[in-house]
């Protein structure tokens, strides 16, 4: 099947590479536009464009998917579906509908739960025990279309976010390939979702990853596994700055909410929080790389009795 391809970061890229091992034709990528990034601000490039360069797939990097011009250079290149993965933008319906057999998307959920830009994150942070993957065909709404294939995946305990990301990455593309399997065959069933069950999951910004040492432990151990590690749940340190905090367990231990109350250079630091405390294993400072608490602790980053928050 001739497919064109929209997808930006490494969540994408099992799918790609899922279409051309079995034997599908990927007659374009259609993926964000090269950006400015990290500290020296040099131009970075996505992930789905590099694997494409490698393969020889044409790339087409568009500031805003549509308009008459773009438009005809998808028709140039006649795919018969679009698959859609992470891309980055919402599509307009004369670009879902331009190939014969629409558009279909991976969505990290089993929707109608967790619609939107967040939903491994979200689903972490919310408790979720069971998440997966839905397939579905894509419409004008929010994740509202049909859906076409779904897949159930435990939360194992601890697991961060960026953790299970890479589990329902490849998950994700294996459903993609039984879907386009069924489509070509033409036994594809389509089910619509019941919108009344609809949950939401919104892009998490630095705003929201701001941890509220309020919380219970259980819900802050939550946050920082749920936001690792984009955009990385942190904590104001005074004058230090933004600290991110990474690897958290819950004890047992009562404090004033954000006081750390032990830092110890093996097992990193405990931080009092609403109810109990969260002992972190790993700690990015501002200006610094991501290391464990334990080394930052020996390097007087931070003492039982600061603050934080």
């Amino acid at each position: 099947m001739r497919v064109l391809f929209w997808g930006t970061p490494e969540f994408s890229l099992p799918a790609l590479r899922a279409l051309g091992e079995e034997g599908h034709e990927v007659v374009g990528v259609v993926t964000q536009p090269d950006r400015p990034a990290g500290r020296g601000r040099g131009i970075s490039t996505s992930a789905v464009k590099a694997a494409a360069l490698e393969e020889g797939i044409p790339v087409l990097q568009p500031e805003r998917a549509r308009g008459p011009e773009f438009l005809d250079r998808l028709r140039a290149l006649e795919p018969e579906v679009s698959v859609v993965v992470a891309y980055g933008q919402i599509l307009r319906p004369e670009v879902l509908e331009l190939p014969p057999r629409g558009s279909i998307n991976i969505h990290a959920s089993l929707l109608p739960e967790l619609r939107g830009a967040g939903p491994i994150q979200w689903a972490v942070i919310r408790g979720f025990e069971t998440t997966g993957v839905t397939i579905m065909r894509m419409e004008a709404g929010l994740d509202s279309g049909p859906m076409l294939f779904r897949v159930q995946e435990p939360i194992r305990p601890d697991e961060s976010a960026s953790e299970l990301a890479v589990r329902l990455s490849e998950i994700g593309a294996e459903a993609l390939i039984e879907t386009l399997a069924l489509l070509e065959e033409g036994t594809l069933v389509e089910v619509p979702q019941q919108h009344e069950l609809a949950t939401y999951a919104p892009k998490l910004d630095r705003d929201t990853a701001r941890l509220d040492w309020t919380r219970s432990a259980p819900e802050n151990a939550r946050w920082i596994r749920g936001l690792d590690d984009v955009p990385g749940a942190w904590t104001p340190q005074g004058a230090r700055g933004p600290l991110k905090l990474f690897r958290p367990t819950v004890e047992a231990v009562s404090g004033e909410p954000g006081t750390v109350l032990d830092a110890d250079p093996q097992s990193g630091i405990l931080v009092a929080c609403g109810e109990d405390a969260v002992r972190i294993a790993q700690v990015q400072p501002a200006g610094k790389r991501r290391m464990t608490a334990g080394e930052w602790v020996r390097g007087r980053g931070i003492a039982a009795g600061d603050r934080l928050g």
